[in-house]
């Protein structure tokens, strides 16, 4: 992690980059703790909202446009919208606290220890290249952009449609229970 910065502060912005850099990566950090210890669901859907849109800048900062854009679009703008529109459903005031279990968090916990000892693993063995600046672009990105924004484009706007009746739909059903 240490040389993509040490790389990124090759550019204009100087020793300001990895400062950049690490801040950007303790807000992704932070505020995903904060989804864990929160109570309060739209609290939870706010520090989602930061954690992937951290992430998305993170991408950005790296210069891959293409993966910025897509967590955007996939997951701060999509999975985001379902999973408020789900809370919304819930018939729960929405400043409901949740209540959890002691079962339930230390299980959570553990699992929790398990992943993060696996990814400090898998880390500790990987190397990584630092990139060399007589790397020419990846053609295969521009390639897939295009592909998205041309051939792609209308599956992806009849799912958006679809979604959206999904959600129409969910809403007439639960609010028909409800009366």
């Amino acid at each position: 992690m240490f040389q993509i910065a040490q790389q990124a502060s090759a550019d204009a912005l100087g020793p300001v980059t990895p400062a950049l850099f690490f801040c950007g990566a303790a807000m992704v950090v932070v505020s995903a703790w904060a989804i864990v210890f929160t109570r309060s669901v739209v609290r939870m859907c706010f520090f989602l909202l930061l954690t992937l849109g951290s992430v998305a800048g993170l991408f950005f900062f790296l210069e891959a446009e293409l993966l910025g854009a897509i967590q955007l679009i996939v997951y701060v703008g999509g999975t985001l919208i379902l999973i408020v529109f789900g809370v919304m459903l819930t018939g729960k005031p929405p400043h409901a606290e949740t209540v959890v279990k002691w079962s339930e968090l230390v299980l959570g916990s553990l699992v929790a220890l398990v992943l993060v000892g696996g990814l400090l693993i898998a880390w500790s063995r990987l190397s990584m290249p630092v990139a060399s600046e007589e790397a020419s672009p990846n053609n295969a990105v521009a390639a897939a952009g295009r592909a998205l924004l041309s051939s792609y484009l209308a599956p992806f706007e009849v799912m958006g449609v679809l979604l959206l009746v999904v959600m129409v739909g969910a809403a007439h059903i639960a609010r028909r229970k409800a009366q």
